[in-house]
């Protein structure tokens, strides 16, 4: 602490990232990354932005990349925004269009970058608990009375329950009043996305992002859909705060994914394939597995303590996620899906652990 931090600073608590450590053989399952290469396309291009363009500052408004997502995803070009991954993008969207007087409502067990982009921001917040099987129960929102904006995950994280788009809708149908945000960082590995709701519904604004289903967490982009109101106050809030958000290698290999839909497809069908391999041989170890549609699992042993399990992979050189808060998740794992192979590590090691000799 020093003297010359401002009194914002002073009362932060900030967000905690994945540990990134470099370790020679580590079976690394607790970030969420993608197990497999980027697309040979992305890569491609990429390599065809270095050189003398380099001098250049990027297209501001990332013009080519948000005509490619908009053509995908059937809307209008004014209905995208880009930013330096889904957490810029997030960070301008709690400062653009969740900071009013009401509180913010998101789930208690959620990702926790939420509630410090509410401190930094003067954001009152107040937290729904999620229902006895680690679900979102839309009728709590809408019992909440009145609020500042909705924010949540779908899948969820780090539980990876779905809420189904019927779910979303009645939602939105019974919160007309304040913007619902939909976080679906997940949402490729087997959940429904909401983004074609947003024609009949001008306060739904869906996140997105490059860094899971599309290998490119390097490469930092993320993206918001929404009613062009509704993106015209993250670019007020982006031109702000830095005009030039996303380099010409991350706009180029951005457009380069979202060309590549036969790698897309496979990737994404691969990692669920093995999303339930590992979910059936974790249930036959004894392990409670929440269902997941997400490219990760959260499970918890009933004879084990989460903090040690987690501690006891390491040494075994497999990394996977431990959250301590809050407490009815503290014996909980969440376990990154990666290769077949390195699943078969984390299933040996696990063997070892859980029945030591």
């Amino acid at each position: 602490m020093s003297r010359f931090w401002s009194d914002t600073v002073r009362g932060l608590t900030p967000y905690v990232p994945g540990e990134q450590p470099r370790i020679e053989g580590l079976v690394k399952l607790n970030t969420n990354e993608c197990p497999y290469a980027p697309s040979e396309h992305v890569v491609a291009a990429i390599a065809a932005q270095g050189g003398e363009a380099l001098r250049l500052y990027p297209d501001p408004q990332s013009t080519l990349l948000r005509e490619t997502l908009a053509s995908y995803h059937g809307v209008t070009q004014d209905q995208v925004f880009v930013g330096n991954g889904s957490d810029e993008v997030l960070a301008h969207v709690f400062m653009g269009l969740l900071r009013h007087p009401l509180p913010l409502l998101h789930p208690d067990i959620s990702y926790s970058f939420y509630p410090v982009y509410a401190k930094l921001y003067g954001i009152t917040t107040r937290e729904i608990p999620l229902n006895a099987t680690f679900e979102i129960e839309v009728q709590d929102y809408l019992n909440a009375g009145p609020n500042g904006g909705i924010i949540f995950p779908n899948p969820n994280a780090p539980t990876g329950v779905a809420l189904p788009r019927a779910e979303v809708q009645r939602l939105l149908d019974g919160n007309r009043d304040s913007v619902v945000v939909v976080d679906e960082a997940y949402v490729d590995f087997g959940a429904d996305s909401v983004a074609p709701l947003i024609a009949q519904h001008p306060n739904l604004l869906v996140i997105r992002t490059f860094s899971k289903s599309r290998a490119l967490a390097g490469l930092r982009v993320g993206y918001a859909l929404g009613h062009p109101a509704l993106i015209e106050a993250l670019v007020r809030v982006k031109d702000s705060f830095n005009s030039y958000p996303l380099d010409r290698l991350a706009q180029a290999g951005a457009q380069a994914s979202v060309e590549d839909e036969s790698w897309f497809r496979l990737t994404c069908d691969r990692i669920m394939a093995t999303r339930n391999r590992l979910s059936l041989a974790l249930q036959q170890r004894g392990f409670e597995v929440l269902p997941s549609a997400a490219n990760f699992v959260f499970a918890r042993h009933p004879g084990h303590r989460g903090a040690h399990v987690a501690a006891a992979l390491r040494q075994h050189k497999v990394l996977v996620r431990h959250f301590s808060q809050p407490a009815r998740i503290a014996d909980f794992l969440r376990i990154s899906i990666g290769t077949e192979a390195q699943t078969d590590t984390l299933l040996a090691a696990l063997d070892v652990v859980l029945n030591p000799t």
